[in-house]
């Protein structure tokens, strides 16, 4: 894999985990309805970007 795109991945893996945290506090935390919302909606889009980084690593 060339580094530019290994770089690129790992990125991806960090972003995607820091939104995962994230979106658990949100979920967790927040009180307020639409907080709630955008945790599970930053939940869900990490799960897609590690999908994504996993399916381009295989």
């Amino acid at each position: 894999m060339p580094p530019l795109a290994a770089a690129t991945l790992s990125i991806a893996m960090l972003a995607a985990f820091l939104l995962g945290g994230a979106g658990l506090r949100q979920l967790l935390v927040k009180k307020d309805p639409i907080a709630r919302r955008r945790g599970l909606l930053m939940f869900v889009m990490a799960l897609v970007l590690a999908g994504n980084v996993l399916i381009w690593t295989i």
